[in-house]
């Protein structure tokens, strides 16, 4: 990775994330070990992680000829992760409530003005 920003020249700035990156990598290199934990039938996250990406993303956004805007597909994608993880009627609890709030405890109230004449 770092070659690559080399030879491409990219500038220090642009280069940041890339040496991070790199850094992580390197400190973790024992980790990615993948070999040794199929051997040892050690659980391997990217599994678990692919299969919320299909449930999630995948089997809602891939579809045939759909067209998803940036904003519209990142609604859906909450709404369906907010499902998935048991907290969807926890979080439309609290989004009425803060829709009530909004709308109606911040209104200023009429009850002691009088209309001008």
């Amino acid at each position: 990775m770092r070659r690559s920003a080399t030879r491409q020249g990219i500038s220090q700035e642009a280069r940041a994330p890339v040496d991070k990156c790199a850094d992580y990598l390197l400190k973790n290199k024992e980790r990615f070990d993948y070999a040794t934990a199929l051997a040892n039938g050690w659980p391997i996250a990217t599994g678990i992680i692919e299969g919320a990406c299909r449930h999630l993303v995948k089997d809602r956004m891939d579809l045939t000829g759909a067209r998803w805007s940036l904003d519209g597909a990142e609604a859906v994608l909450r709404l369906r992760s907010l499902r998935a993880s048991g907290d969807f009627e926890e979080y439309m609890a609290f989004h009425h409530r803060q829709e009530r709030q909004r709308n109606y405890l911040s209104a200023p109230q009429n009850n002691d003005t009088k209309m001008a004449a």
